[in-house]
């Protein structure tokens, strides 16, 4: 019972997770954590502790802010309109494939103004949220009870081709106009930027607009977007500022860490698997006695979960989304009920020479067209192969885990994203879902290859026992 770490809520707690995004979105797309709670409170029975879980666990919500009294919950998604649909960089009004993943709206039916709406002639482009494409997305993201302005408003802050970035050079300089040379005719808008990142020293005294001026407001209407939607933009601004903000820390925390600080406190000693660790509990590596350690946190410390095998064989089975049993762990919440999962392994495969035993072989899976799930490099239905494997996939992902790796098969070309897990082909913008798992090492195999190489290290006593994990 706990909420999603992604697009598919726990239907335990998917109506408390739209009630919450749908206050947030009739709030200028965010609020106070505590008038977010007392909201909710009145619409629904939910505890503290499950409020504090879902909207640090739940991805659509984000939490900003240092101190308790400031802090704040921004409502995000990563649901987008669909370029090609509307006519984009991928051609001609119309989307390539029946399995998009993305909006098929009139952008300015979004905006609030569509010509078409009421006139004699009809949009080419849908004004349906609720038509069976678009009612299928949102509610795979359990969007699908927003309303349309509570909808076209976590659009609009999520989306960044729905609106224009706020002008650099207006915030430098010292006219009017700061140091922009297109002034009037500038296509981006005129808004402070200290303002949008809420550190704006200045208050009502401040040379720059906190409002939409009429430069702006000019720019926005010819846009199409509505007069009362253009009154919420500085604070939607703010909050695509935090959203901004939340992707590129993220960004940068899982690729910019030199090599030689990552921390592997949470890894799984392979020492002390093989034969003996020489610093003990010194260590800074986790001992235990299998290549992998489940563990669920019951709100004081982290303790080992019962029928740790059974549930590493289910989690090594692409197809499954949780394990069997009376108390199932969601691999995709990676959560049991209301308590959070973790998984400590030993290192990737990859990272170590081909010598090294009880490392963590993770394969790479794409779905079939059939449903079915298939490992990079093997052959499919139709005896095809892509032209990058597990290891090759698995090697790119640890080099930069925000990375897009390009895939053929075949005649096709696809590219598969690191940071949202899907195999995308650029051509009909279909979308596929990627899957990373490990191979499923037995308790048994582990104890065989351990004894062995006990052995093999009682013969050759210098074999690996210097070496560093």
């Amino acid at each position: 019972m706990s909420p999603a770490a992604g697009p598919s809520t726990m239907s335990a707690y998917s109506t408390e997770v739209q009630l919450a995004t749908s206050l947030l979105c009739s709030n200028s797309g965010a609020m106070q954590v505590l008038q977010l709670h007392q909201k909710l409170l009145q619409r629904c029975s939910i505890t503290e502790e499950e409020f504090c879980f879902i909207i640090s666990r739940c991805s659509r919500f984000l939490l900003v802010g240092e101190r308790l009294e400031d802090r704040a919950v921004v409502a995000r998604t990563s649901l987008r309109l669909c370029s090609g649909y509307g006519g984009g960089k991928y051609g001609g009004g119309k989307c390539g494939g029946g399995g998009c993943q993305q909006l098929h709206l009139c952008k300015f039916f979004v905006y609030g103004n569509c010509r078409f709406a009421e006139g004699r002639k009809s949009c080419k482009f849908s004004h349906d949220i609720y038509s069976d494409h678009n009612y299928g997305l949102l509610r795979e993201c359990t969007l699908h009870e927003l309303n349309e302005d509570q909808l076209f408003l976590l659009l609009l802050q999520n989306d960044p081709a729905l609106l224009p970035e706020v002008c650099q050079h207006y915030n430098k300089g010292s006219g009017p106009h700061g140091g922009c040379t297109f002034q009037e005719n500038c296509t981006k808008v005129h808004l402070c930027q200290h303002f949008v990142q809420g550190d704006c020293m200045f208050g009502l005294k401040c040379n720059r607009q906190h409002a939409i001026e009429q430069h702006s407001r000019r720019l926005l209407l010819k846009k199409g977007l509505r007069e009362d939607i253009i009154q919420e933009l500085p604070f939607i601004y703010r909050n695509i500022h935090q959203l901004t903000a939340a992707a590129a820390s993220t960004e940068k925390d899982s690729f910019c860490k030199p090599a030689d600080q990552s921390d592997n406190s949470n890894d799984i000693c392979l020492h002390f698997i093989r034969n003996s660790c020489k610093f003990h509990n010194e260590c800074r590596r986790v001992h235990f006695c299998l290549p992998y350690k489940w563990e669920v946190f019951d709100g004081v410390t982290w303790t080992d979960l019962q029928n740790m095998e059974d549930i590493e064989k289910d989690f090594c089975d692409p197809s499954k989304t949780k394990s069997c049993g009376d108390r199932p762990v969601d691999f995709l919440t990676m959560s049991q009920a209301s308590h959070p999962v973790r998984r400590l392994s030993t290192v990737s495969s990859v990272t170590k020479p081909p010598h090294y035993i009880l490392t963590t072989q993770w394969l790479w899976y794409y779905k079939g067209d059939h449903g079915n799930w298939v490992e990079y490099g093997q052959p499919d239905e139709k005896q095809r192969t892509t032209s990058v494997t597990s290891q090759t996939l698995e090697e790119s992902y640890l080099s930069d885990r925000t990375a897009e790796v390009e895939v053929v098969k075949g005649h096709r070309q696809y590219f598969i994203s690191f940071k949202d897990m899907y195999q995308r082909n650029p051509k009909h913008n279909t979308k596929r879902r990627v899957h990373r798992r490990p191979r499923f090492v037995s308790v048994a195999e582990v104890q065989n290859q351990a004894a062995q190489q006990r052995n093999l290290e009682l013969m050759w006593p210098w074999s690996e026992q210097s070496g560093s994990d």
